[in-house]
């Protein structure tokens, strides 16, 4: 499963803008459009994009 499509599953069931993910997730509100267009994240990168997804399904904003 890749990252991109785990970020298009939550955006899918969040409604959430791409931006606003990307921006929450790594301070990078291109990062989505990035990785649409064939960026591969640093694993690092792709670690804190999971944990922003398990954290934003909780409900937990801060």
């Amino acid at each position: 499963m890749s990252v991109l499509w785990r970020i298009e599953q939550f955006l899918r069931r969040s409604s959430m803008p791409a931006t606003t993910f990307g921006r929450v997730a790594v301070n990078d509100p291109r990062l989505v459009e990035d990785l649409r267009a064939g960026r591969e994240p640093r694993p690092r990168t792709a670690a804190r994009i999971d944990a922003a997804i398990t954290k934003l399904d909780r409900g937990d904003q801060g």
